[in-house]
């Protein structure tokens, strides 16, 4: 059906009420219509997300059924036995987060698919946590993530705990795609589930065996535990992990920001629930200086992300996600050659936009670096790949947007691991007077002065999709031989999964190619002659193209000065 037929359809279907009123409202308005219903929200490794509201290009119970249903047939064809496996499902706090999560249930059930599901919102990383710990056939987890709190979203991990290979949400995709009517896709009835067994409500003992695994990331004593710490979850699901942690840690003095303490999906005190955000640091800041706080953290609404200040005189200090992944590397490798257990085979990994100070201090311990593309699930490949060979062991993985995971007993990136962890960290260096700025800035003279920046442009709609399309392809058919007057050396295009570079004494022209080993994806990056870097990416999840920039320099100034002149010569 094209756009206005579906519309039609939609409007004389039984809807609820608001989605219903929704689409009256936009009677006789195309552009309105076409956003809604020119497409169906894009599927793939990360699941889907996107607004909520009536149409198929939006997250609402129909889309919701769709996404259920195309897993659920993906589970059916690997048998009996995959189906009572099950599959676990958690949610967030975002508006109609628990409606979606029995919706998945319910269709999953219709199926005869089994279905573990959280009686609370927990966050994204204990349902990796707990795919692994039941021994699920996979997961789902209800979530936007970081996004304003008009987005809903809905993610599926594989049995392993990661996010979806790319085989496997084809394979979900052409289950999804076989769907002629939204409107015809069966939902079992929840108690009826419940009293055949196929659906099991889950909390308290998942909620003890994540704590568990957490206290075994306490690898000091030489801490200070009354160091001041604030925390908020801004609204989200980290409350009960994160507080627990820290309690059962030995940490007393910890402040949580109350106004932000309890679930709401409209995330009322913060415009933009994403700790990488100065202003979702607001209230969290007042008690801080309220309290003399030294250290203060945030966590998204799916807690996956954590947001770290640093009290600075009578101010605070956000870290940016680079900068304190070379300040937990640093840290987890020193604590660890002090205690005579580094590897000789230890492994960190990074993304290809992560700055490559990690990577600088990974060789000072004699740790390799692995680089993967954006996004997590390539960080659990490599570990897959480690436990499978023997060959390395993961100590760490991170990537710039707040993401890390240390101990890979969940396989996505998990910000309640890292919250204990780095109030570990800033507690232990207190003990020898030291913030975690004062720690920083000696890591920069050890290592050199990287600064890093994202610039993200939005591109809303159909029209804002072709266009981002528009300027890789520009920018493939014209190479730049120079950024900034510093020459082009290698350019990096993992849609083509070829590298090329300029060969010295041609005159910045390109010659050589070399094959690129990472998996094929709509990226490119540039590599100037000064260890500089540019990458081009356009979002996954959002209708965004991301600029990411990277300078090393002897000083902070010469960075910050080299880092805009990058910026100001691309964009």
């Amino acid at each position: 059906m094209n756009v206005m037929e579906l519309y039609a359809q939609w409007r004389n279907a039984d809807l609820p009420e608001d989605l219903q009123e929704e689409l009256n409202r936009i009677e006789g308005d195309s552009a309105a219509i076409e956003d809604r219903f020119y497409q169906y929200l894009s599927f793939g490794t990360a699941g889907m997300r996107g607004v909520l509201g009536a149409g198929t290009n939006r997250m609402n119970l129909y889309t919701i059924r769709r996404a259920a249903e195309g897993l659920a047939c993906y589970i059916d064809s690997h048998g009996e036995e995959a189906k009572k496996r099950g599959v676990v499902i958690a949610y967030d706090t975002r508006h109609f987060s628990r409606e979606f999560a029995v919706e998945t249930a319910r269709v999953l059930g219709a199926h005869g698919v089994s279905s573990y599901l959280y009686r609370e919102p927990r966050p994204t990383p204990q349902l990796s946590f707990s795919v692994r710990a039941l021994r699920a056939i996979a997961g789902v987890v209800i979530t936007a993530s970081h996004n304003p709190k008009q987005y809903n979203g809905f993610k599926v991990y594989g049995e392993d705990g990661a996010q979806l290979v790319p085989s496997a949400a084809k394979a979900i995709v052409e289950h999804m795609e076989k769907i002629e009517d939204l409107f015809a896709i069966q939902a079992a009835d929840a108690e009826e589930l419940e009293r055949q067994g196929l659906l099991r409500w889950i909390l308290e003992e998942q909620d003890e065996q994540y704590l568990t695994n957490l206290l075994t990331l306490k690898e000091r004593n030489d801490v200070d535990f009354g160091l001041d710490i604030v925390y908020t979850p801004l609204h989200g699901t980290g409350f009960v992990p994160v507080t627990k942690a820290l309690e059962a840690f030995g940490f007393t003095n910890v402040h949580v920001v109350e106004a932000q303490a309890s679930p709401d999906g409209s995330f009322p005190t913060v415009a933009y629930p994403n700790p990488e955000e100065p202003a979702a640091f607001g209230m969290a800041m007042e008690l801080g200086k309220r309290t003399g706080a030294d250290l203060l953290l945030a966590t998204d609404p799916d807690a996956d992300r954590l947001g770290v200040a640093v009290r600075k005189g009578g101010k605070y200090e956000l870290l940016t996600g680079n900068q304190l992944g070379a300040l937990l590397l640093h840290y987890l490798l020193e604590t660890k050659k002090t205690q005579g257990t580094l590897p000789a085979n230890g492994a960190m990994v990074k993304t290809i936009v992560t700055s490559e100070m990690g990577a600088a201090i990974a060789r000072k311990y004699g740790v390799k670096t692995f680089n993967t593309l954006t996004g997590f699930k390539y960080i659990a490949e490599k570990i897959a790949e480690f436990e499978k060979t023997g060959e390395y062991t993961f100590l760490f993985g991170y990537e710039e947007s707040y993401g890390y995971l240390i101990r890979p007993f969940a396989w996505d990136k998990d910000a309640v691991q890292v919250a204990v962890k780095v109030a570990e960290m800033a507690a232990h260096y207190a003990t020898k007077g030291k913030t975690l700025l004062d720690v920083m800035e000696e890591l920069y003279a050890a290592f050199g002065y990287y600064r890093e920046a994202l610039v993200s442009k939005v591109f809303e709609g159909k029209h804002g999709q072709e266009e981002m399309r528009a300027i890789l392809d520009g920018l493939r058919e014209r190479l730049p031989r120079e950024v900034a007057g510093v020459p082009v050396v290698r350019v990096e295009d993992y849609w083509k999964g070829e590298a090329v570079v300029a060969d010295e004494g041609t005159d910045g022209a390109f010659g050589r190619t070399e094959p690129l080993t990472l998996p094929k994806e709509n990226v490119l990056k540039f590599v100037l002659a000064d260890d500089s870097w540019v990458t081009i990416r356009p979002s996954g999840t959002e209708p965004k193209c991301k600029f990411y920039f990277g300078v090393v320099k002897e000083s902070g100034e010469e960075a910050e000065r080299a880092l805009e002149e990058l910026k100001r010569a691309f964009l």
